[in-house]
């Protein structure tokens, strides 16, 4: 089945729209203060008319056969593009932070750094994040390097999901 363009789209959203629906697949995660893991992944890209993509991911742990087991993370938000291809990404965690990123959009290729990481008094220390997503022969695939915990800005989490 092809993807097709909503008529509806905001054409404020072209840049965006080969992101639009649900994707899926399986990940990888590592830092210095955590154990290497692997991790499944569903993506919601949404619109609604309006210019801007709803957002929401949600990682959870999978078995040897990828069955899911439990939740791992989400994370929600909106993805605002802007004049030359620029791009704005507010997102919200519900272990208490909240990031505005900029980037710029080239093509099936995103570019993020964060600009604000504000947290509760309960949440862990993140200070800053780069993402990058593209799609590649048909698949999403992306990558988030994170600064938290007193550590350098380096790789913490990629994947590659497909359309489901």
């Amino acid at each position: 089945m092809a993807f097709e363009i909503p008529q509806d789209l905001h054409p404020d959203l072209m840049p965006l729209a080969w992101l639009l629906g649900r994707w899926e697949g399986r990940g990888h995660g590592d830092y210095p203060t955590i154990e290497k893991f692997e991790f499944g992944q569903q993506i919601d890209f949404s619109h609604n008319g309006k210019p801007y993509l709803h957002y929401v991911s949600q990682t959870y742990v999978v078995n040897e056969d990828g069955t899911k087991e439990r939740p791992l993370a989400v994370e929600t938000g909106f993805w605002r593009p802007k004049p030359d291809n620029k791009l704005e990404v507010v997102l919200a965690h519900p272990t208490g932070f909240a990031e505005i990123w900029y980037g710029e959009i080239e093509g099936a290729k995103i570019e993020l750094r964060t600009d604000v990481v504000a947290r509760t008094a309960t949440a862990k220390e993140v200070s800053a994040g780069h993402r990058l997503y593209g799609l590649v022969k048909g698949e999403l695939m992306w990558a988030y390097d994170m600064a938290a915990e007193g550590q350098p800005l380096q790789p913490h989490l990629w994947a590659t999901l497909v359309r489901a």
